[in-house]
Order: structure tokens, then C-alpha cells, then sequence
């Protein structure tokens, strides 16, 4: 399986701009560098923080954006998104539970996109019956392998402002990950870095914004990141996984003015 992620757009409304970028344009940027270079792939992931601020005019500006990207997209909440007007102007994409939640089902394994959003929190969350769900789809999938993919990840990156924001009670998560024992990786984003490494036996990777990147800062304050923005094209078989990351042509960003 060719499988591509993106993640944390961002979107304004169309014209803003959001620490010197415009989002919109970042992100038409890369949807363009997909087409030209992995149409072939079998799913393109958007893993969370799709808007900004869960604006009306961000969601239908993203609408407009797929409506003219052919390889086949789910798309993925994070804690700038709103569920319900997501729901609303996306009917036709996968959910479940009234979760933005799905399955595929590849030649080469079972994906499970999860929803960890937890409204009014920054902090990520799964509740009672998003984890009964996610326990019943890795049982379904049995002896094959399984791929996570959520926004907000349940592992420490040793940059405390992001930590105290990651995935909530992630031991309950973990509890139902090792009866299983059945997931090969957990792709997430939230933190607008590239991170490889792995989370109690489990591989793991975060993955860049296609607009802003947080700094490689282990101190208690967060500062705008200047790496250039990226997606990652995943590759699945029987002998593994392997995720090249990629930063893709965007343009120079505008100047940050300060206050």
C-alpha cells in the first residue's frame, strides 16, 4: 500500500494568513505536488487541525480544494476543529459512532483513523465509546496488521508545552492496543515536527504542518518553527513500513510583523 499524510493545515478563511502564510495556498501547493507525484497512491490521510478556528468559509474552502484532487482523501479532526459543522459540509465522509472515525481496508493490512478530538480541550481524548470502537476494529482484523493513524499522539516528545496537550489517558489506549498486539505503527500530527522513534514496543511518527512548524525548543515556551513544510509518503508490505518524509515547493512565506 501507497499511503500519503498530511496534516494540520490550518485553513483560514480563504486570503488570511496565519504566521506570515497563507494556509490555503500551502496547502493547494502540496495537494498539487501529490497529483503530479503519488496519484497512484491508494489513500491520502489529512490527520487533524484541518481549520484554524472551525470557520464556516475554512471548511468550504477546503471542499472547493478536494473537489479538484483526484487520488481518494479521508479526512481527520484535530482541537481546531469543529465535529459538527466538519459533519455538516462533509456528509459523504466516512464517520462512525457520530465520530469522524473509519476503516480501510488494504491488500497489505487494515488502516483505523481515529477521532481524538475532545471539543473546548487542547488536549486530545478517547472516550468510552470511541475506545469500545477502536477495540472492536482491531478484533475484526485479527492475525492482520493494523496502522493507526490519529491526531493527537498518546507518546511524550520531551517538549513539555506539546506534552501536556498530547492524547489523555493514554494507558487505557494502550491497554487495549496490547490485548490486541496487532499495530505496526501510530502516524499522528498535532506537533508540527518530524519524530520517529517508538512508544512502548509500538513504531510511531509525527509529522510537519503543510503551514507552520513548532521550534526545536525542550524549554517550557513554544516558538514558530522556520523548517519548510512537508508530507510523508508511506509505504506498506508484508516486510514492513517506511515513511519518507517530504517537503514540498510552497513559496516563501510573508514576513511576520510584530505586535
Amino acid at each position: 500500500m501507497k499511503i500519503i499524510q498530511l496534516s494540520d493545515p490550518h485553513l483560514m478563511a480563504p486570503g488570511g494568513l496565519l504566521y506570515g502564510s497563507d494556509p490555503l495556498a500551502r496547502l493547494e501547493a502540496c495537494l498539487a505536488d501529490i497529483g503530479r507525484n503519488h496519484a497512484d497512491a491508494d489513500l491520502v490521510v489529512i490527520s487533524g487541525d484541518l481549520t484554524n478556528d472551525g470557520e464556516r468559509a475554512a471548511y468550504a474552502a477546503l471542499r472547493e480544494a478536494l473537489a479538484r484532487f483526484e487520488p481518494p482523501c479521508r479526512l481527520m479532526l484535530g482541537n481546531h476543529d469543529d465535529r459538527a459543522l466538519f459533519l455538516e459540509m462533509f456528509p459523504g465522509m466516512p464517520a462512525e459512532c457520530d465520530f469522524v472515525q473509519s476503516v480501510f481496508d488494504g491488500g497489505d493490512g487494515r488502516l483505523i483513523l481515529l477521532d481524538t478530538l475532545d471539543s473546548g480541550h487542547v488536549e486530545g481524548r478517547l472516550c468510552a465509546a470511541r475506545l469500545d470502537w477502536l477495540d472492536e476494529k482491531l478484533h475484526e482484523a485479527r492475525d492482520r496488521p493494523v496502522f493507526l493513524f490519529m491526531h493527537h499522539p498518546p507518546f511524550r516528545i520531551h517538549m513539555p508545552v506539546l506534552d501536556k496537550v498530547r492524547l489523555a489517558d493514554a494507558d487505557a489506549f494502550h491497554d487495549i492496543l496490547r490485548r490486541h498486539g496487532n499495530v505496526g505503527h501510530i502516524f499522528a500530527g498535532h506537533v508540527h515536527r518530524l519524530i520517529a522513534g517508538s512508544w512502548r514496543g509500538i513504531p510511531v511518527s509525527t509529522l510537519r504542518s503543510t503551514n507552520h512548524q513548532s521550534a526545536l525548543d525542550f524549554s517550557d515556551s513554544w516558538r514558530l518553527g522556520h523548517e519548510p513544510p512537508a508530507c510523508a509518503v508511506i509505504f506498506i508490505d508484508a516486510d514492513g513500513v517506511v515513511v519518507h518524509f517530504h517537503d514540498f515547493e510552497a513559496g516563501r512565506p510573508e514576513p511576520v510583523k510584530g505586535p
